[in-house]
């Protein structure tokens, strides 16, 4: 049988009855896959696998203990033979294709009237492929095709009318490879994108030319689109029966208003989804090389806004202090911390553009890093990491460097490490 041959179908087969010849592993998985397509499942087999024997015992399908007989075939609309023995597969071939029932032979596939694709699912979509009757080529092309609608490297868009939902994806800190795979995903099955100014916006460039985006990015003081015209354009559109994703920069749930986002739709009847991002608060400070608990040196941190009271937050080295949006109140926010006690001399980083080709640390003090900030023209997207943890960068001076902060072998003496090219260093 060639390739040409074959017409590729799919059977409904809920309800209706089916016969599995044989007992083995083969049999086993054939069974459960047509017990996952509704059908009335019987097999018949002198010796069964403990899987098939569970099955029967718990009712889901009827196993007749014994040899197979030519009326096993009467009344059924499929049949799948895997006894291993080949002259008995072809006997029960030979009778199914004279009752005119399709009939899969698992011990010669040129002679089989029907063959099982290998499947997978993806959310509602599944993909059978069949290869020349090779299944280990057509589960290996199975698996390529699921990743790639997994990742979204491929369309996994409705194209007929559906009820609309809203996804609320974090796209991370704005590199492409640090969104999700289900983020990713949901993108690639979006009508519509409400998206920020921050996040994977090179990602938008791969949408199809029939999916809009609306644009509602904010700036530190500008808002052009108000929150609550953006929650209006989620549920509108939703309602409308599209598909939307709303595309964040880091995570919806972290100082992105994605909270407030999802009560509005269900409060207005949508569905809607949240999907977690790579936060900026870790993530762009991990880029330049600053964890923001290490051992022996923090143990906690904390994240806020520029725009928030620092009261609140422990004024000491060893909690780590994570300011987002915070480059215009710089200067303010340092007086604040310094004034609750935290040192002058205690070490703080900036880091522009995470991520991105023209990413760019600056480290200093609390007492010097205003300074050195407007001498530089520091500007958002940048995270501010106050703490001891600076120390740890590769970028901190050499005299922030006094001690080797690893947990094989504390307290020893380390040599500074050399800034990767691409990044550009400043410090006092």
């Amino acid at each position: 049988m060639a390739i040409q041959d074959i017409y590729p179908t799919a059977l409904r087969l809920l309800g209706r009855p089916v016969l599995v010849v044989g007992g083995g592993p083969v049999a086993t998985r054939r069974a459960k896959g047509l017990l996952d397509a509704g059908a009335r499942v019987t097999v018949v087999a002198p010796a069964a696998t403990s899987g098939l024997e569970e099955l029967a015992d718990g009712g889901l399908l009827t196993w007749e203990q014994r040899p197979y007989r030519t009326s096993d075939v009467d009344g059924v609309w499929f049949v799948q033979t895997a006894t291993g023995d080949s002259a008995v597969d072809a006997q029960v071939s030979a009778d199914a294709e004279a009752q005119r029932v399709w009939c899969v032979n698992a011990s010669d596939h040129e002679a089989s009237a029907a063959w099982t694709p290998a499947v997978a699912v993806v959310d509602d979509v599944q993909i059978a492929v069949n290869a020349g009757g090779d299944p280990r080529r057509a589960m290996a092309l199975r698996d390529a095709v699921a990743t790639a609608l997994e990742t979204g490297d491929l369309p996994l868009r409705r194209r007929r009318a559906s009820a609309g939902t809203v996804a609320l994806v974090g796209g991370g800190p704005g590199d492409t490879g640090l969104i999700t795979v289900r983020g990713r995903r949901l993108l690639g099955q979006a009508d519509v994108v409400v998206a920020d100014r921050l996040g994977p916006r090179e990602l938008l460039n791969e949408l199809a030319p029939d999916v809009r985006v609306i644009e509602v990015g904010k700036t530190p003081g500008h808002h052009p689109v108000p929150q609550a015209e953006i929650n209006r354009i989620l549920v509108e559109e939703a309602l409308n029966g599209h598909r939307v994703v709303r595309l964040k920069g880091g995570d919806p749930y972290v100082l992105g208003r994605g909270g407030e986002e999802a009560e509005f739709c269900r409060q207005h009847g949508v569905e809607v989804e949240v999907v977690s991002g790579v936060t900026s608060a870790i993530s762009v400070p991990a880029a330049a090389g600053i964890p923001v608990t290490h051992r022996g040196l923090a143990k906690g941190f904390s994240v806020v806004t520029g725009h928030e009271e620092l009261s609140e937050v422990p004024a000491r080295a060893d909690h780590t202090i994570v300011l987002l949006m915070g480059v215009g109140q710089l200067r303010e926010s340092a007086a604040a911390l310094a004034g609750a006690g935290l040192p002058q001399d205690t070490p703080v980083g900036i880091v522009e553009n995470g991520y991105l080709p023209n990413q760019r640390v600056t480290i200093g003090t609390l007492g010097s890093i205003a300074d050195q900030a407007e001498a530089t023209g520091v500007a958002n997207p940048a995270v501010i990491v106050i703490g001891d943890v600076v120390r740890v960068s590769p970028f901190a001076p050499s005299h922030f460097k006094t001690a080797d902060y690893s947990t094989t072998a504390p307290n020893r003496p380390r040599s500074s490490s050399a800034a990767p090219r691409t990044t550009r260093v400043l410090t006092p």
